[in-house]
């Protein structure tokens, strides 16, 4: 069976109005049978993140959803969870810090099922934090400490359902330009992929393509034809030349083996 599909979000998607993108996970989920999870383990607030979108998938999906409020690998262990996710259509993983993501998820039963049912077809939706975590390697967090002139940008590994790429989520609206462009002069193999915030990008057809959906753009960095690239070690300074840049907006479609947007 295929791969499922990925909707990765930029944060703060509209969840009052049309519901643009929340409505697009839906409708692929409702393309496969089961109620979708949603999983809060990323949040500080479980509770009330959890009802929210529980809320909002039982009326967009017809279906009432399952919650994982999993805050510890010990309940992340749980021998209930391989039956539960695969009964899913779809699973959904809220906003928070990524680092809990991985921390509590990484190798455990849960992490593993997850896997395995993704490749048997799940839908896997994220939103910020759960965004960040798509790829093999996701940005932590980054730091400028100014008297000293220090640039600190963390980095690790994510769930790893997008291979040679690397997510940047609330882009334009947190200024993120800087972050992403050294994520990838540190990692030139890579595509860089930032995304605003109520924008998302569908990737399907085996990971091999996304289009953008919603409000505003998402920027991608190509650092792969470069022909200089000079980091000043632990400084903010960068000197790049020959990276490849494309921005685009909603019904853009791009190809990530080819790394080139497909034009009909």
């Amino acid at each position: 069976m295929a791969k499922g599909d990925l909707l990765i979000i930029g944060g703060n998607e509209d969840k009052s109005e049309n519901k643009l993108i929340l409505s697009r996970f839906a409708a692929l989920c409702r393309n496969r049978q089961g109620p979708i999870g949603i999983l809060t383990t990323a949040t500080g607030l479980p509770e009330e993140v959890g009802s929210e979108y529980e809320k909002l998938f039982k009326s967009l999906h017809g279906i009432k959803p399952i919650l994982f409020h999993l805050d510890s690998r010990e309940k992340a262990e749980d021998s209930s969870l391989p039956e539960q996710l695969s009964s899913l259509s779809g699973l959904f993983m809220t906003g928070g810090d990524q680092l809990r993501l991985t921390s509590i998820l990484g190798g455990t039963s849960f992490y593993k099922h997850l896997h395995k049912q993704w490749n048997n077809g799940l839908i896997i939706g994220g939103t910020s934090a759960g965004a960040a975590v798509m790829s093999r390697l996701m940005i932590i967090s980054s730091k400028l400490f100014e008297k000293e002139e220090i640039s600190v940008l963390e980095m690790g590994s994510g769930f790893g359902f997008l291979e040679d790429v690397i997510i940047d989520q609330h882009f334009s609206q947190r200024d993120r330009f800087s972050r992403l462009m050294r994520a990838i002069a540190l990692n030139p193999q890579i595509i860089g992929i930032g995304i605003d915030e109520n924008t998302a990008i569908w990737v399907h057809n085996e990971g091999e393509q996304f289009e953008v959906i919603g409000e505003y753009n998402v920027s991608i960095f190509d650092g792969k034809t470069s022909t200089y690239i000079d980091i000043a070690e632990n400084k903010g300074n960068m000197t790049i030349s020959d990276i490849r840049f494309h921005t685009l907006g909603a019904g853009a479609v791009f190809n990530l083996h080819t790394r080139e947007m497909i034009i009909s």
